[in-house]
């Protein structure tokens, strides 16, 4: 695990971590009891789906944001099949700490390590239950790759892309 500190949000470090690390595990619980919720079914078993070496280097990354020992926002990327394209994942912010622009600054990190490893684009899905994940999205410049009048409902998972700058650039 290896961190660095940022002053935008005072008190959080962003985190390098691996799959299996002990911070990493209220990140998963909470995304699994909440995306269960959601849509109905057990699916903790889907968070855990890709091979954890995906969401590591060199082709992709794990980082969280702690504050006083632990996570409060986290997302990862793996690599995508299209080429030069990193696939966001499990863009998460603990319960008691929404509404503070964590998942912002989650989504602005991995774009900016996203594009240090050379990927020139993001992907990602959101469910059709995830009107917030939905409004971050469009909030951060990602471009919907469906009929954002249509019912989410009907659509399934809801894809996005957005191009990212080069490596030191913001996006």
């Amino acid at each position: 695990m290896t961190s660095v500190a940022e002053p935008a949000h005072p008190g959080l470090t962003v985190v390098r971590a691996a799959v299996g690390d002990p911070l990493v595990r209220p990140m998963l619980r909470e995304l699994g009891d909440e995306y269960s919720a959601r849509y109905g079914k057990d699916a903790h078993a889907e968070l855990l789906r890709y091979p954890a070496g995906e969401f590591a280097p060199p082709h992709g990354a794990l980082l969280l944001l702690v504050a006083a020992g632990e996570a409060v926002a986290g997302g990862a990327f793996r690599r995508h099949e299209a080429p030069g394209t990193a696939e966001f994942k499990r863009i998460w912010t603990h319960s008691a700490h929404r509404r503070r622009g964590l998942a912002r600054r989650v989504v602005a990190e991995l774009e900016r390590e996203a594009a240090a490893r050379g990927y020139r684009r993001a992907y990602l899905t959101t469910g059709p239950r995830q009107p917030e994940a939905r409004e971050l999205y469009l909030a951060t410049g990602y471009t919907p790759l469906f009929d954002i009048g249509a019912d989410p409902e009907s659509i399934g998972p809801l894809p996005f892309e957005k191009q990212l700058g080069s490596a030191g650039e913001r996006s």
